[in-house]
C-alpha cells in the first residue's frame, strides 16, 4: 500500500465535506468520467459510489467512516476486480489540514488505471482543487 501525506491550506472540515462528496469527484479524480452514489449511510455520508474511469473501466466502492478520527476507508464491493482499496485521513494542522491518502490496486488494475490512481498524483489534484477552491 502507497501512503502519501500532503498539508493542505485548508480547514479539515472543508477538506472532510469536498472528499466525501461523489458530485465533486470528478473535479479532482484525474481520469474520473463519474462518480454515481449508490447508497448513503444513515448520516448522508456515502456508503457505496460506482465509479467510472477512463476507456470504460466502471467498479463500486464500499466506504467506511471514523467521523472522530476523520477518517475514511474503502474496499471493492464483493465480487468486484480490478479496483482499488485504501483509507484517507484528515488532521487539523498549523496552516490548514493534513491529508494522508493510502491506496492498494487489485491485482486485475491494469497499468494505464494504476498511473491514473498513482497517490501523489491524486494527493496533488486534491490539494490544487481544495486550495484553488478559497
Amino acid at each position: 500500500m502507497q501512503i502519501v501525506s500532503a498539508v493542505i491550506a485548508r480547514p479539515v472540515d472543508d477538506c472532510w465535506r469536498v472528499f466525501t462528496d461523489p458530485a465533486a469527484m470528478t473535479s479532482w479524480v484525474p481520469g474520473l468520467v463519474d462518480a454515481r452514489l449508490i447508497e448513503t449511510t444513515t448520516d448522508g455520508l456515502p456508503l457505496e459510489i460506482q465509479f467510472e474511469f477512463a476507456a470504460a473501466h466502471i467498479y463500486s466502492l464500499v466506504y467506511t467512516y471514523d467521523r472522530e478520527a476523520r477518517v475514511v476507508r474503502w474496499e471493492p464491493r464483493p465480487g468486484e476486480h480490478g479496483a482499488v482499496r485504501g483509507f484517507a485521513r484528515f488532521e487539523a494542522t498549523v496552516g490548514g489540514t493534513t491529508f494522508t491518502y493510502a491506496l492498494e490496486h487489485d491485482v486485475g488494475r491494469k497499468a494505464a488505471e494504476r498511473w491514473l490512481d498513482n497517490p501523489k498524483q491524486l494527493v496533488a489534484a486534491f490539494q490544487q482543487w481544495m486550495e484553488a477552491e478559497t
